[in-house]
């Protein structure tokens, strides 16, 4: 019985998007298509939002390059004075380089994290605005499909395929 009631739903699903599909024909099938990369790139609040990853980057490039001085003084100092320190003294300083260079790793890895949270943090706003934009756009103009030329499982585009960038841009520009 349950395997009767199942055949009985799928056959019901495959004659549905048919019944659609022959609706659809009636009208013209509009297809479009935006590049998500070209479309972030042109708002200004990317160059903004790059221009503050930027200054976050350079800021923890200065601070990694004072700790890589400091480690590379303390090794030369150990290299050229290390035989005449007695056993313990070499010990501890051994002890104190190792030490420099897990902080220095880890200093790259809180650095790399942090670097990578305040870009999904200033960019996924914009993804969001640029989402909603290219749906309004498609359903303002009765778009059946929208394609990201940007992604890479694009492999053709029909010459009557309606590049809607401008018409995302202008979405845009339209909320501010």
């Amino acid at each position: 019985m349950k395997r009767i009631a199942f055949i009985s739903l799928l056959c019901m699903l495959a004659i549905l998007p048919a019944t659609k599909l022959q609706a659809q024909d009636t009208q013209q099938l509009k297809i479009g298509y935006v590049n998500t990369t070209e479309l972030l790139e042109s708002l200004p609040e990317k160059k903004e939002a790059s221009a503050a990853l930027e200054d976050l980057n350079k800021k923890y490039k200065d601070e990694l390059a004072l700790m890589q001085n400091d480690y590379n003084k303390k090794y030369s100092d150990f290299i050229t004075f290390q035989n005449s320190m007695g056993e313990n003294i070499k010990l501890r300083r051994m002890q104190e380089l190792t030490e420099l260079e897990k902080n220095i790793n880890n200093f790259i890895k809180v650095a790399q994290s942090d670097v990578e949270t305040h870009e999904r943090q200033l960019l996924e706003p914009l993804r969001e605005t640029l989402k909603k934009a290219i749906k309004e756009v498609g359903l303002e103009n009765n778009i059946t499909c929208i394609y990201d030329t940007a992604s890479p499982s694009v492999v053709f585009l029909t010459p009557n395929a309606i590049n809607l960038n401008d018409l995302v841009k202008k979405k845009i520009t339209s909320h501010k």
